[in-house]
């Protein structure tokens, strides 16, 4: 596993990100559009130091800035990185060796920063990484397909990624853990508070073997807005998002959304038609979005050229091994009663002799028997052909 840098001394950029994610909610491109103009520090330094009778972002309304202004002066950047460093994590901004780039997709809504927990580099990480994610209140057939799934990608050496709720997100991360492998719960709170709290345990041991992550600092809260911007980092870290689950309205589709519009593949698992938990995933699956049932599959999508799934097929029945002509006359013979060869022939358009050549070759392998003057089939071939074209 490739570790993590040691955190350093803070930077003021650190300093200047740590403090406005204090102030900034995830994913304001209002804040983002001043950030790319003035960079962080320039961007706190306006913020603090601009009287209340000038506007010191035209354009972005004056609640707002207030309300930033609030948050900006009572931040306390040194105690949230001491925070986290005593955590053994640490803060990560833009530029950063372990900074993921393909955050960088989302433009003015990138977040500000991330908080880390967890032995591992993120960038690394970031670069083979698959969302799992799915529907709280899961059916059991949809918790043993993600952890199916988690554990399968796993074994082919991708990590995890979802989002550490109840349900689908829980059973990603415990089949990528239980079979070894590496996984990512992305956070709508700070990554010291766990939740949600019946996940206490899971996040802990995640935080060990794999990465929790947020875009929150220490202590914060979540809310209902944060988990749905929490699910545009899932889709931008990685390569595809995969649905296993989701009614019409569920944060999952969020991020299969915002995955397709990143440009990243959208998978859906598909379920009986009968059930509201499977009709979102049913309705991404009409649309853009790619039907997988197991690892191979989506690994194929996402993956290397060249890394295809097995091609799936049914069984090999012993008549699919005969030779196209003999083949031709065995399904010349009816179903019921001894037929002679001449009756055969005819329904094969082929000669007597070559039937009759044909047919005592079927004899030699069982297909069929000769009563008196005609040829019938075994029980063998009669159950055989039932089953290639599917009656009972």
């Amino acid at each position: 596993m490739t570790t993590a840098p040691l955190p350093t001394a803070p930077t003021e950029e650190h300093l200047a990100r740590a403090t406005l994610s204090r102030a900034v909610e995830p994913g304001d491109e209002h804040a983002g559009r001043w950030l790319r103009r003035y960079g962080a520090t320039g961007f706190l330094d306006r913020l603090l130091h601009t009287g209340d009778d000038t506007t010191p972002f035209p354009g972005t309304g004056s609640q707002r800035i207030a309300s930033w202004r609030q948050r900006a002066t009572t931040a306390r950047p040194d105690h949230d990185l001491d925070t986290i460093h005593a955590l053994g994590g640490r803060f990560l901004v833009p530029g950063d060796p372990e900074w993921p780039r393909q955050l960088d997709d989302l433009g003015d809504a990138r977040p500000l920063g991330l908080w880390v927990r967890g032995p591992a580099d993120l960038r690394t990480w970031a670069l083979r990484s698959v969302a799992l994610v799915g529907a709280r209140t899961c059916t059991p057939y949809g918790a043993h397909t993600a952890a199916d799934l988690a554990a399968g990608l796993s074994r082919q050496g991708w990590v995890v990624v979802s989002g550490a709720a109840y349900g689908i997100d829980g059973a990603a991360h415990r089949g990528a853990l239980a079979a070894d492998g590496a996984t990512v719960a992305v956070l709508a709170c700070g990554v010291d508070t766990p939740y949600p709290r019946g996940h206490d345990r899971l996040i802990r041991r995640i935080a060990e073997q794999g990465l929790v992550i947020g875009e929150l600092p220490p202590d914060s809260h979540p809310t209902p807005s944060r988990f749905i911007l929490r699910n545009r980092v899932i889709a931008a870290l990685t390569r595809g998002t995969v649905v296993v689950e989701a009614q019409h309205r569920s944060g999952s589709l969020v991020t299969a959304r915002a995955a397709g519009r990143l440009g990243r593949h959208t998978m859906g698992v598909p379920g009986p038609v009968t059930s509201a938990l499977s009709a979102g995933v049913h309705e991404l699956l009409r649309g853009d979005a790619t039907l997988v049932t197991d690892a191979d599959e989506i690994v194929e999508l996402i993956g290397d050229i060249g890394q295809l799934a097995p091609a799936r097929r049914g069984p090999v029945l012993p008549r699919d091994l005969l030779a196209p002509a003999t083949a031709h006359v065995l399904e010349a013979i009816p179903a019921r009663g001894p037929t002679p060869t001449t009756a055969i022939a005819r329904r094969a358009g082929t000669t007597p002799d070559d039937t009759l050549a044909k047919l005592y070759e079927l004899h030699s392998l069982g297909f069929v028997e000769r009563h008196g003057e005609g040829w019938r089939l075994t029980n063998t071939a009669t159950e055989a052909s039932n089953a290639r074209r599917g009656g009972p």
